[in-house]
């Protein structure tokens, strides 16, 4: 055998013990997870409220202005009336008595009556009416997540909702979203 030989078997076996050595090592180390394991995922809501218009046609009753605000024109009418009934009572000062009283009665009731007919002299028309409304709903702003890496168990918040394992790179979970924080 030449020695050329005997050298690369020599080196050869070094390399073959040392690579198995390594190798031996590496498989009884203990290995880092590549993965935690999702046991629990609870969303987090806040409640947002909108406000909007609301538009909306109504009826509306109006009374139609009064041109006779005094009721003149009733307490007169009343009064003449009264005062020609009054007159067909009695005789002789009773008479005059009875007019004068029955155009005191007639006025007062002519100024009724026209008061009355004002009152329900209206008209309608279509308004538009405006009144601001909130509505509410919840939004999703992120996820409590409680997992298990190894033994051990921890919790994170994520933005995004988490599959059922979350990636770990040098026993460091590996969150989708630079925004993700740990409590």
């Amino acid at each position: 055998m030449d020695k050329s030989m005997i050298t690369g078997i020599v080196i050869g076996g070094i390399v073959v013990t040392a690579g198995a050595a390594i190798g031996g090592f590496n498989m009884l180390s203990k290995k880092e997870p590549a993965y935690a394991d999702v046991l629990n995922v609870a969303e987090v809501k806040e409640t947002v409220q909108t406000p909007r218009e609301v538009c909306e046609d109504v009826v509306v009753t109006r009374r139609q202005p009064v041109k006779d605000e005094h009721k003149i024109l009733g307490t007169v009418t009343g009064a003449v009336i009264g005062g020609v009934l009054g007159n067909q009572v009695g005789g002789g000062s009773g008479k005059k008595l009875a007019t004068v009283a029955g155009a005191a009665a007639g006025g007062y009731a002519g100024n009724k009556v026209q008061g009355n007919m004002q009152e329900k002299n209206t008209y309608t028309e279509i308004e538009n009416r405006c009144h601001t409304v909130t509505d509410t709903h919840d939004r999703v702003i992120g996820y409590d997540v409680s997992y298990r890496l190894g033994d051990e168990d921890g919790s994170v918040r994520m933005v995004n909702k988490p599959g059922d394992r979350i990636p770990v790179v040098d026993g460091q979970l590996i969150l989708e979203s630079p925004d993700a924080v740990t409590p």
